[in-house]
């Protein structure tokens, strides 16, 4: 077992076998925190096992688990929430120990500078870089420390969300709305029908979304990765949330031409074509022409 202390309240380690257990006791700490999913790897014990192995050895346990790459802000919260009732000190584990540190690490936002808290964090032989931005962030002060929220969240930034927009502030110009979308390009699909009868060149369908972004809303460039209609937020592939009093859902469709045997290999040419693609709705009107010169 390998500890690493990160403060005097709080150690971290990677995934605790039942003897780390007892010596943790022995060393002193007073809680387990698992950060760890149960069922993560074969062999891995599971929560309800070491909860019963730390009420052995006379510790308190909780159970904050979480994915790799996904802690969100609600995690974050029940990690800040269980150290603030756990008697101290506490030890905390997943798989290397890495994503106890990064809990502790956002749950530190406000409370100390991001410069700080990354320090304490490669002290203890945690890179945590890749946290930077969203603790430089929400460090600022800790009023800003909370997840965004907005009245209204639009999910997708194509020509449905923005239209939805774009008449909510113009009917309330008081909205605070918030459009997500990953995309730095916007596509007016309607127009590609247009395109194929030759009334329209592709390339004036396509413009930059900030350059058709509503006036009066705010854009936040990336993907929504769940929804939490419960809590009325929705989780961003970063891991960050946005909360909203109502929530619009306008993501748009994913193609799936591979699912018509062949086709992937022939759209856009041997007088095959569809207007639902950039690329091929020009060639709408290449075969449209060609089909009226044979006729």
């Amino acid at each position: 077992m390998t500890i690493k202390s990160l403060t005097p309240a709080l150690s971290v380690s990677p995934q605790l076998t039942e003897a780390d257990i007892a010596q943790a006791a022995r060393d002193g700490f007073r809680g387990i925190v698992d950060n760890r999913p149960d069922g993560e790897e074969p062999g891995q014990l599971s929560a309800d096992q070491m909860e019963q192995l730390a009420a052995s050895h006379g510790m308190a346990f909780a159970h904050v688990p979480v994915v790799a790459g996904k802690i969100g802000d609600e995690d974050v919260a029940r990690m800040a929430d269980v150290l603030a009732r756990l008697d101290a000190p506490v030890l905390a584990y997943c798989r290397t120990g890495t994503r106890s540190t990064s809990l502790w690490a956002l749950s530190q936002v406000g409370s100390m500078p991001a410069e700080t808290i990354l320090k304490t964090a490669s002290n203890a032989g945690y890179d945590l870089a890749a946290l930077r931005s969203r603790l430089e962030t929400n460090s600022a002060t800790p009023e800003q420390a909370g997840p965004a929220r907005a009245d209204i969240v639009v999910v997708g930034g194509g020509s449905a969300g923005l239209a939805t927009a774009a008449s909510l502030l113009e009917r309330d110009r008081t909205l605070d709305i918030i459009v997500i979308e990953p995309r730095t390009e916007h596509d007016y699909q309607p127009g590609w029908t247009m395109v194929g009868g030759g009334v329209f060149d592709a390339r004036d369908t396509r413009r930059p979304e900030a350059s058709v972004m509503p006036t009066g809303a705010r854009w936040i460039k990336s993907a929504v990765a769940r929804f939490a209609p419960e809590r009325n937020t929705v989780t961003l592939e970063d891991g960050s949330t946005v909360g909203y009093r109502a929530l619009v859902v306008a993501p748009g469709i994913t193609l799936d031409w591979a699912a018509i045997d062949g086709l992937t290999e022939t759209l856009g040419r041997n007088g095959v074509t569809s207007n639902y693609s950039y690329e091929t709705a020009p060639y709408t009107g290449v075969v449209h022409r060609t089909d009226t010169d044979i006729r």
